[in-house]
C-alpha cells in the first residue's frame, strides 16, 4: 500500500510538471522579426515559363520577395507556404 501511495505522488509531480512545462511554452512571446536589411527565411519555388528552370529560394531580404529573372522574364511562383 505504501508502494502504491509513493508511485501516485510520482505520477502526480511528473504529470505537474510537464504540465507546467507546457503552460510556459505557451507563454513565451514570439520573437520580434528582424530588423530591415537581414535575410529572413522563406520557402518559396519558381519556375522559368520559358525554358522550365526551378529555382528555390530559402532566404531572402523581404517576406515576399520579387521573383528571380530567367530567361530575361519574371519567374512564375510555383508554391509558397500556406
Amino acid at each position: 500500500m505504501l508502494f502504491k501511495l509513493v508511485v501516485s505522488a510520482v505520477l502526480v509531480i511528473v504529470a505537474m510538471r510537464i504540465g507546467i512545462a507546457i503552460l510556459r511554452a505557451l507563454a513565451t512571446p514570439v520573437p520580434e522579426p528582424p530588423p530591415s536589411g537581414e535575410l529572413r527565411k522563406v520557402n518559396l519555388r519558381y519556375r522559368c515559363a520559358l525554358c522550365g528552370a526551378e529555382v528555390r529560394m530559402t532566404a531572402a531580404a523581404e517576406h515576399e520577395p520579387e521573383p528571380p529573372r530567367h530567361c530575361m522574364e519574371q519567374m512564375d511562383l510555383v508554391s509558397a507556404p500556406d
